[in-house]
């Protein structure tokens, strides 16, 4: 009899390990700051759930969606048409929510004297048609052109915002994340790159376009001219426990608040 209490009371706790709720979420290195702060704080609120959470680009993350190997992805940029339709074949409806807006900021080492850029500017000097500082009233100095790599959310944002028709320099040295443009801009004097708000801090300077510094203000009225959507992708099949840390990612007094710490700008308040 002992011994069957002892059998049963090991089937239900590996019951309970079965049951235990595991999401996983891919993508966006941009995204990635903000949903670990969420996901830390979910599964302090939800001890019963595992969140796992990886940052391989926007490409990546929709391609995981696509093909069903994570439970959420990340994107700094909106879904292609092609996109949705590879998840159509497959059988797989998913729907992108708006998590986040954020603004793109020019940025160069904080010995750089200058303070602003034009749009056009920028689009030469990515371009590689502009190579020296002393162009745009810099030093006389070459400058170093810092980009994102393609599988990227953050390079399509900058290819549609500033680069226009124009492409991003084969010269310019590609960075596989965020944080590593950071690294390598705040290293070198006559760097110059492009990163997401909330990776801007006192390593580097983040440039005025136009005139006009980004931030929550001119990222609402629309006056600083490099901003962006910020998105999760979920299946619409999506179970309820994947439906449940979206829900806490859109209330305004949890993930939202923590969008808001982070740097970036909430869509819901």
């Amino acid at each position: 009899m002992k011994k069957l209490s002892a059998f049963l009371f090991a089937m239900l706790l590996m019951a309970g390990v079965a049951q235990a709720q595991s999401i996983r979420v891919d993508g966006s290195t941009t995204v990635l700051p903000a949903m670990q702060k969420m996901v830390e704080a979910y599964m302090k609120a939800n001890p019963g759930v595992n969140i796992t959470v990886s940052g391989g680009g926007s490409g990546n993350g929709i391609k995981a969606i696509i093909d069903g190997t994570t439970d959420i992805a990340m994107s700094s940029r909106e879904m292609k048409p092609k996109e949705f339709d590879a998840a159509k074949e497959k059988g797989r409806v998913v729907k992108p929510v708006e998590i986040a807006m954020d603004a793109l900021a020019p940025i160069v080492n904080p010995a750089n004297p200058l303070t602003d850029l034009k749009a056009e500017q920028l689009q030469g000097i990515f371009s590689g048609k502009i190579k020296n500082w002393k162009e745009v009233g810099g030093d006389d100095k070459e400058i170093v052109v810092i980009s994102r790599d393609t599988s990227s959310g953050t390079y399509e944002a900058w290819q549609e915002l500033i680069m226009k028709d124009q492409k991003v320099s084969p010269a310019a040295l590609l960075q596989a994340s965020s944080g590593a443009v950071l690294q390598v801009v705040s290293k070198n004097k006559y760097a110059i790159a492009y990163d997401g708000y909330a990776y801007v801090n006192n390593t580097v300077k983040a440039l005025k376009v136009n005139g006009v510094q980004g931030g929550e203000k001119s990222v609402a009225d629309k006056s600083y001219p490099v901003s962006r959507p910020l998105f999760i992708i979920v299946p619409e099949s999506a179970s309820a426990d994947v439906k449940k840390f979206v829900d806490f990612i859109m209330d305004p007094a949890k993930g939202q608040k923590i969008i808001a710490e982070v740097g970036y700008f909430p869509v819901k308040k």
